[in-house]
């Protein structure tokens, strides 16, 4: 039986590539790289730095944004490490790490200032990179995410653990996972379902650690941003 997921992600790399987007690798360091979808053409358009959230990767998450978003903006799509074709050999888990090798990249395309746009897991990051290094940033966007996550994020859902939500085991768990991104509902069957786990989840020992390092604990301070204009 074919893989609806795989099928589905052919499809959205298609349209990607239909707005002028191409893969390319970005070596930040031996043993760490990151994979990005940017433009063949950059111009004089401002740059935008799109990233994914926790259940996805950069062309599943922001596909159907790209022909829009390209006619204005230069668009820059990673995989974040351990998603995609982006990995490290690096143990450092850290949101602030994922930050550092986004900004590095960029600084190596030649890309300064840029727009962080970040999703979830990726809102997070976003402001990790406006919180260090806001010299690169000429705004921010963040959608469904808090600056950081505590214990008391991941509580109010009933779970004990950031894992049993971000990385669903079970049909059952991905259902409720996207039931929260969601503003609608939509109901799927289980296979397709089955499909998302296998392809998109991934990794799931260093994907563990990633939340791991996420979440910290509620006596933790907020980050102070630099003011962005």
């Amino acid at each position: 039986m074919v893989n609806l997921v795989v099928a589905l992600r052919s499809s959205m790399c298609m349209i990607v590539k239909s707005a002028g987007i191409v893969p390319y690798t970005v070596e930040i360091e031996p043993g760490t790289n990151i994979h990005f979808w940017l433009p063949k053409k950059t111009g004089d358009k401002p740059a935008v730095l799109l990233i994914h959230g926790f259940a996805g990767d950069g062309v599943m998450n922001w596909a159907l944004q790209v022909r829009s978003l390209s006619k204005r903006y230069s668009v820059y799509i990673p995989d974040l490490l351990f998603f995609g074709k982006s990995y490290t050999d690096k143990p450092d888990r850290s949101p602030e790490f994922q930050a550092e090798c986004l900004v590095k990249a960029m600084r190596i395309l030649g890309v300064n200032p840029f727009v962080p746009v970040g999703f979830s897991y990726g809102g997070v990051v976003a402001f990790k990179i406006a919180e260090l290094h806001g010299d690169m940033v000429k705004a921010l966007v963040v959608s469904g995410s808090p600056p950081v996550m505590t214990d008391s994020n991941v509580n109010r859902f009933g779970f004990s653990s950031i894992s049993d939500v971000l990385l669903p085991k079970t049909v059952k768990g991905l259902k409720f996972l996207l039931s929260a991104a969601m503003h609608k509902r939509i109901w799927l069957p289980s296979w397709p379902l089955k499909d998302y786990l296998k392809t998109m989840f991934t990794n799931r020992k260093e994907r563990a650690e990633l939340l791991e390092a996420l979440v910290i604990s509620n006596d933790k301070t907020f980050p102070r941003f630099p003011q962005v204009i």
